[in-house]
């Protein structure tokens, strides 16, 4: 297990550094025959929450048999539908591969950095909500600090920095998808 990797997305390497991560786990898990999932969790309905919706948005196109994409803006994956979602994508696919991505609350000297773990991410954890742990590898983008009145920060978090993460975060996991899949499978498909 590797330890946590903090990413400064205002980095000039920032993209390269999450693909060269992502790579190593993404060809473990297609070496083993598992079927990645990249599972964007937030609501396009707050600012700071919209992290994952915005990097499947982004994606969106990439979607192919041994990748898939669920949480956009137009199909957002949010608490009162990731139980389902779940259910959903544990009866389509055996054993998939899960990269979970969404928004944190953290310190102030982290504000605009992504964060990638060997580990599942507690969604909506910022706002006390009961929800499943999701991911064999979790990404979350530091986009406001943690405090009281947590829904009142997401909804004034500062959409620049929001969008910046969601830039790096969808630079990195659409190379480290055309470096593990390949570029040539990538483009035919579509």
């Amino acid at each position: 297990m590797k330890k946590k990797i903090l990413i400064d997305a205002s980095d000039f390497n920032s993209t390269i550094t999450l693909r060269d991560t992502l790579n190593e786990y993404i060809n473990n898990a297609l070496e083993s025959g598992r079927i990645i999932i990249l599972l964007c969790i937030g609501s396009d309905r707050s600012t700071g929450d919209s992290l994952g919706p915005l990097v499947g948005h982004k994606l969106r196109f990439l979607s192919r048999d041994n990748f898939h994409i669920y949480g956009s803006l137009e199909n957002p994956v949010h608490a009162k539908n990731l139980h389902s979602t779940l259910e959903n994508i544990n009866k389509t696919f055996k054993n998939p591969y899960i990269i979970a991505i969404d928004a944190c609350l953290g310190s102030v000297q982290n504000i605009g950095k992504i964060c990638i773990e060997e580990k599942p991410l507690s969604p909506g954890s910022a706002m006390n909500k009961n929800l499943p742990l999701v991911g064999n590898i979790s990404i979350t983008g530091i986009v406001n600090v943690c405090g009281a009145l947590e829904f009142v920060i997401l909804q004034n978090t500062r959409l620049n920095t929001v969008m910046q993460l969601a830039e790096t975060i969808s630079q990195g996991v659409y190379h480290s998808i055309v470096k593990s899949i390949g570029r040539k499978k990538i483009y035919n498909d579509s």
